[in-house]
């Protein structure tokens, strides 16, 4: 019988960690050991979720009691700032670690600290670490001990845009992101502006003068691009859980079949779905499944033709865009079949 293997969780209260419960509990390889949380240690993951009633068996755990040492991977579902102090030391007692954070996705420690505004504690390690998008890192997180899972907002756009960049068809230095995000993409909180009654028959644009996710995304489309991008990304608050639809923009430089130039880009890609031409996905189409569908769209301009690509990119913020992410980067990095515990259909409506 083979053995499965022996997973942890770090911080598995807030909407990331259930369902990263959710999605393992389903998993024929993989064997829940510990979840942690300080406030939480000793109650029941099931009274907190009773959607996991009959799936997870596990009560929260004290950090320093979990024995994570001895898993064989253990996932980060923490805050920003925490997994870079706890990270070395399971590293180094060969644990290998998928952080669903940013601490380890920018290369540049000086740009994270402006942004995250905190002394990094590990910048050797994010030299080490992969950026955990399987589409273009698939090789590198096979031996990864490190991997840094991308954000909701950068996989989604890097997704759309990446054929185009990497083909060199379009104006790099003018790509425009309007990208809109469910409610849950800002964590398990109290905060005003998440508050039902705020974002509830309510839509608005936030971080239009910097995001934390721009330099991230800037990043991964620099490497494919093979230098500097210029991009404008603006974020916005839509009133429903779930879900990340983003509206990308591109100036035809060179031109090309675009919609074979994303057909052929990811035809073997499990996970990116290329809609026949004219079509308008929408979030629910993923909706708690690890899916990005794509489609390619050149609108009329000018009274005729038109020099603007438009690509419309969708995927469930808290899978494709985190859990489920970070599950396909466990498969890939243990040699499992990429697809395994990752096959759910999309929930509808």
């Amino acid at each position: 019988m083979k053995q499965k293997l022996r997973i942890g969780i770090v911080g598995g209260t807030g909407y990331t960690g259930v369902e990263l419960l959710r999605l393992l509990s389903q998993h024929p390889d993989a064997e829940l050991v510990a979840i942690t949380s300080r406030k939480e240690t000793g109650m029941a993951v099931s009274d907190m979720f009773p959607s996991l009633r009959g799936r997870v068996a596990l009560k929260f755990i004290d950090p320093e009691k979990a024995g994570l040492a001895q898993c064989d991977v253990v996932f980060f579902a923490t805050p920003n700032a925490v997994a870079m102090t706890q990270a070395q030391a399971l590293v180094d007692a060969g644990v290998r670690v998928i952080d669903l954070s940013a601490d380890f996705r920018l290369q540049d420690i000086a740009e994270w600290e402006t942004w995250y505004k905190t002394t990094h504690a590990a910048p050797k390690l994010v030299a080490e670490a992969v950026y955990g998008l399987p589409e273009v890192n698939r090789e590198r997180i096979r031996s990864a001990r490190i991997v840094a899972n991308p954000g909701c907002y950068p996989t989604a756009v890097q997704l759309g845009l990446l054929p185009l960049v990497e083909a060199g068809v379009v104006d790099l230095d003018h790509l425009i992101a309007d990208a809109k995000s469910g409610v849950s993409g800002a964590g398990r909180k109290a905060e005003v502006n998440i508050l039902f009654s705020e974002a509830s028959d309510n839509f608005a644009a936030y971080g239009v003068a910097g995001h934390r996710h721009w330099p991230e995304i800037r990043q991964g489309l620099a490497r494919a691009a093979g230098k500097e991008v210029g991009l404008v990304f603006i974020p916005h608050l839509t009133p429903m859980i779930r879900g990340i639809h983003a509206t990308l923009y591109a100036r035809v430089s060179k031109e090309d079949d675009f919609q074979k130039l994303f057909e052929d880009r990811y035809r073997d890609e499990p996970f990116v779905d290329v809609m026949p031409p004219g079509s308008q996905p929408d979030t629910r189409s993923v909706r708690a499944a690890n899916l990005c569908r794509v489609a390619v769209h050149r609108p009329r301009q000018h009274g005729g033709g038109s020099d603007t690509l438009v690509i419309l990119s969708v995927i469930d913020n808290l899978v494709k865009g985190a859990a489920g992410q970070a599950i396909q980067n466990m498969n890939i990095m243990f040699g499992l079949p990429e697809t395994t515990g990752l096959m759910q259909v999309p929930v509808v409506p």
